[in-house]
């Protein structure tokens, strides 16, 4: 294929099969790091600015803000640069310095909101990013995009759940992903349930995220969950879900290193523990079940947290526990 905007080759990622130890249920990775910036949140990016353009909400060479931990960033970065507009990311030090530098190379502005990152949460700053995000668009004419309560995200990604459904056809029977503002796995679960009404659809969130709920504590996984004190995004819709379950850094963490290591996949943290728990289900589920796990970015923006041995010991992360668990889980 050729094409002549970048943009034009988002989806159509592939699907993955992992040697599932015991054979009984089929686990498929959706690979999402196959889109322009590694990421799944380049389809909510384009499709957030396409109906902002729809509605008149944004003028030729205007300004896009957004409160961002990094990969909605990169690809509204993406989506500014082709379309001749200007972009201001609102990120905190929970952010992956590469997906930093992936914005700037697009020509973002970056505006840093959390200090030093030297608190509890490890600079983790949700509610500062958002209120400043809204405090810019309002001073400075700009159109805030707002991606937690975006209908806009959930709906960039009626285009993944087709993409499933055209490989697949009826015969998936679990949907796996993280929860962070909800978009990709609310709306990839909400369309795809309605070619596939008995689907179950399971969100994956860090320990210490409140969005099911839960005691709120500091995670190190990026992009993923609500820190106790954030406002829970509208974009989540609890309608969609069978099962909200938590995952350790840990267990995410280790989850990725494995499959490096073993497999050659390389996925992004959060993805990790995603993948854990389909595992887990793959064990106990009956003969034929058939697991689909959005992976939504892959881990070549965490090489110097997730795969780095001193930054893993210095966050006491290691788990020889989950370690043998995994190579129980996969031949």
């Amino acid at each position: 294929m050729i094409t002549s905007k970048i943009s034009d080759l988002i989806g159509r990622t592939p699907l993955l099969e992992l040697p599932v130890a015991d054979g009984g249920a089929t686990v498929l990775l959706k690979l999402e790091q196959f889109n322009p910036t590694g990421t799944a949140k380049i389809r909510m990016a384009r499709n957030m600015v396409d109906e902002a353009e729809e509605a008149g909400l944004l003028a030729p060479g205007g300004r896009l803000v957004e409160s961002t931990s990094g990969n909605t960033g990169l690809g509204l970065a993406l989506i500014a640069a082709e379309r001749g507009y200007k972009f201001t990311a609102v990120v905190d030090n929970h952010s992956s310095p590469d997906k930093l530098r992936g914005m700037v190379a697009y020509g973002a502005d970056i505006l840093n909101v959390a200090g030093d990152g030297s608190g509890a949460g490890g600079g983790l700053a949700t509610a500062e990013r958002d209120a400043t995000a809204e405090r810019l668009a309002a001073e400075h004419g700009a159109y805030w995009t707002a991606q937690h309560r975006n209908e806009g995200n959930p709906n960039g990604y009626r285009s993944l759940a087709r993409e499933l459904h055209d490989d697949l056809g009826d015969d998936i029977h679990y949907l796996y992903g993280a929860v962070g503002t909800g978009g990709s796995l609310c709306g990839t679960g909400r369309f795809l349930r309605e070619r596939i009404p008995d689907l179950k659809v399971i969100g994956v969130e860090p320990v210490g995220s409140v969005v099911f709920g839960g005691e709120g504590a500091p995670y190190h996984q990026s992009g993923t969950g609500t820190p106790e004190g954030s406002e829970i995004g509208r974009v989540v819709d609890y309608e969609v879900f069978d099962e909200g379950i938590k995952v350790s850094d840990a267990e995410a963490f280790e989850t990725c290193r494995h499959l490096a290591r073993n497999f050659g996949i390389l996925i992004g943290g959060s993805a990790g523990g995603v993948v854990y728990r389909a595992l887990e289900r793959a064990r106990s589920a009956p003969p034929g079940t058939r697991i689909v796990v959005l992976v939504c970015d892959g881990g070549d923006k965490y090489l110097d947290t997730v795969f780095n041995d001193d930054w893993m010991a210095a966050n006491g992360l290691f788990d020889e526990r989950v370690a043998r668990r995994l190579g129980s889980l996969l031949r």
